[in-house]
Order: structure tokens, then C-alpha cells, then sequence
């Protein structure tokens, strides 16, 4: 197989600029008229029609050959293990139901050797789809476990039938299309011979029977629209943007098949005293100036909505962080919480009495 990147002396990541600089260097010096080598000549135009067409290159780097009609033949094996060197599409220079698709190669190799899937399975039919949901609750619900109602419109399991599809005292049948196995042989046939795969039978839907009478509510499918209460839990700690997982609360599936899951994705919503960083809290509190100047005991707002006592020193300068160890956010592992960290502010009265602004003049000629 040439190697037209090779031939044209560029690399495979070569831009359609540097495809064709090269392309006209060579030209020129290998061009008949000039004294240049036919053959070579012809390969380099070779070369430059493929690299030069987005469409020709794109089946060139993927195949290692243009199926443009211009090389008719079969494929034929490489006799190096595994491959076909293919030669064209047919006689006709067009794909019939008959002949090979190249992009549908790695689907023939995947059926036929077992690289892939081969089609969907039994339980993809029945298997109800997953449902996700967006939760919204307060910071201070996050202290510990809660349980919480939910109402989902969805498809719920049918009450007549209990999801078997079939009308109550009905049998069923076998089905007379796969005879009971679920499964039909499809036979295709490409360019390379004939296989055969085992696919779902398209009459029962892989179950090997149907019912003789569909059940009157659901038609069959033993599920039916409507709405479905949920209890579910969300643990103590969780954060926004969390993702719960609730196991078969989704989609319930068809005729008995299993329910999907149900996705719920937390959302804290943002509280007007604490700011939450990840497990710890944080919080202003303002303090007077006798306060900041003399120190003592100050309330200091908690997430459980009691207030506690924090002993503030004399001196303290506005800005200043305390620590106060285990008063955050309770771990979602269930192990320790986050701490709570108040940030002093000395606050400014806006207005003064009379007897205030003499008390503040007196401090003031005492330099404080």
C-alpha cells in the first residue's frame, strides 16, 4: 500500500497549506517536460488527489485506501494474520444491499468476532428509564438525616395486570415467531460471506410468549402513566450540587422489567446569617465599642438556631476571627463537623444622644 504522506514528504498531521507546497515543489521537479520522471510524477498527482480532498483523505487515513470506484475488485486477504486489502466497491462502483459498507466494518467485525455489543439486550427493552430531580432545602437541615415526600409523575406499575401486561386470568402463549427462545437468527450478507447473529425477536420483544388478552388498562406494557410518592432520605452533611442515588425509585419498567433509578441532585440554599465552606461556617458579629475596648461575653448565632456565649477580650481590633471548634457543618461521613469561624466587627453608631457624645468627648480628652 503506498504511503502518500511518505510520497509527498510531509507528515499525517500536515495542513492542506503545507500538502500543497509540497505537492507543487515535487511537481516541478519531477514534471516530464522538465526532464523528470514520469513515473514518479504520476505518483506525486496520486498522492496530491487524495490529500488534497477532505472526503478521499479522511477514507484514506481511516481505510488506507479511496473507495472511489477507480479500483474495482473483491477483497482479498493480506495474508498477514487479519485484514482485507480492499480493491473498490463492486462492478457497479456503487454499495448494494449485498456489498460492503466501509463504514460499517467495525460493526461487521465487532458481530461476527466479538468486539462489541451485537445489538441491545432483553433487559435494555424492559428496563425503565432513570429519572433525575432537583431538591432544594434549607442549610440548617443539613445538621442531620431527614426524610423528605416527593411526587413524581412517571410511569408506575400497572394495578390491574401488576405489570405482567396480561389480562387477570389469562394465560399466555408461546411465541410462534422465535417459539419461545426470545431470540430470531438474522442472516446479513456483505462481501466477505454471509454471517449470522442472534438478535431479539421484534413479535415478543425477548420474552418467548405474549398474552392472549393485553391487559385492558395498560395495552400490555404493564406500566401505565401516573403519579408515584416517594419517601427518600438525604443524609446529614450533604452539600449543593450533590448527587443522591435512590435504587429502582425511576421509571418502572415494562411488562415486569426492572425499574430504573432515580437521580436527586441537592441544592442548599444560601442562608442570610452563615456562609457555608464546605464543612465549616462562617458569620460577622458586631460588637460595640465599650465592648471591643472593655471585652466580655457576646451571643453568637449557631446553626441549631440557639444562641451561645463567646468571651471576647479586651483590645479586640474590628476584623478579628475566632475559632470555635465543631459548631459547623456536620460531616457527610458521619464523623466530626466543620467549625464555625465569627468575624468581629466593631460597629459605628450612626446617631448619638446627647449624654453619649459628652461621654465620647470626656474619652476623647483622655486620649481613648
Amino acid at each position: 500500500m503506498k504511503d502518500y504522506y511518505h510520497v509527498l514528504g510531509v507528515s499525517k498531521g500536515a495542513s492542506a497549506d503545507e500538502i500543497k507546497k509540497a505537492y507543487r515543489k515535487l511537481a516541478h521537479e519531477y514534471h516530464p517536460d522538465k526532464g523528470g520522471d514520469a513515473g514518479k510524477f504520476k505518483e506525486i498527482n496520486e498522492a496530491y488527489q487524495v490529500l488534497s480532498d477532505t472526503s478521499k483523505k479522511q477514507q484514506y487515513d481511516r481505510y488506507g485506501q479511496v473507495f472511489d470506484g477507480e479500483n474495482q475488485g473483491q477483497p482479498e486477504y493480506d495474508g498477514q494474520g487479519f485484514g482485507f486489502r480492499w480493491g473498490g466497491w463492486g462492478s457497479s462502483g456503487q454499495a448494494t444491499d449485498d456489498e460492503f459498507n466501509a463504514s460499517d466494518l467495525g460493526d461487521i467485525f465487532e458481530e461476527v468476532f466479538g468486539f462489541g455489543g451485537g445489538g441491545a439486550k432483553k433487559h435494555d427493552l424492559k428496563h425503565g428509564k432513570d429519572i433525575e430531580v432537583d431538591i432544594e432545602v434549607p442549610l440548617e437541615s443539613v445538621l442531620k438525616s431527614s426524610e423528605r415526600d416527593i411526587s413524581l409523575n412517571t410511569y408506575v406499575v400497572c394495578a390491574r395486570c401488576q405489570g405482567s401486561g396480561a389480562e387477570p386470568g389469562t394465560a399466555r402463549n408461546e411465541c410462534s415467531t422465535c417459539r419461545g427462545a426470545g431470540e430470531v437468527q438474522q442472516v446479513r450478507r456483505t462481501v466477505i460471506g454471509s454471517y449470522a447473529r442472534m438478535v431479539i425477536c421484534p413479535e415478543c420483544q425477548g420474552e418467548g410468549s405474549k398474552p392472549s388478552k393485553p391487559c385492558n388498562v395498560c395495552g400490555g406494557e404493564g406500566r401505565v402513566k401516573g403519579m408515584s410518592k416517594i419517601k427518600i432520605n438525604i443524609p446529614g452533611g450533604v452539600d449543593s450540587n450533590q448527587v443522591l442515588k435512590a435504587v429502582g425509585k425511576g421509571e418502572a419498567g415494562k411488562k415486569g422489567g426492572k425499574p430504573g433509578d432515580l437521580y436527586l441532585r441537592i441544592f442548599v440554599k444560601e442562608d442570610k446569617i452563615f456562609t457555608r465552606k464546605g464543612d465549616d461556617l462562617y458569620t460577622t458579629k458586631n460588637i460595640t465599642f465599650s465592648q471591643a475596648a472593655l471585652g466580655g461575653e457576646v451571643e453568637i448565632p449557631t446553626l441549631e438556631g440557639v444562641a451561645m456565649i463567646m468571651n471576647v477580650h479586651s483590645g479586640v481590633e474590628s476584623g478579628k476571627v475566632f475559632k470555635i471548634s465543631q459548631k459547623g457543618v456536620p460531616q457527610f461521613s458521619g464523623y466530626g463537623r466543620g467549625n464555625l469561624y465569627v468575624k468581629i466587627t466593631v460597629k459605628t453608631p450612626a446617631k448619638l444622644t446627647r449624654r453619649q457624645k459628652e461621654l465620647l468627648e470626656e474619652l476623647g480628652r483622655e486620649g481613648i
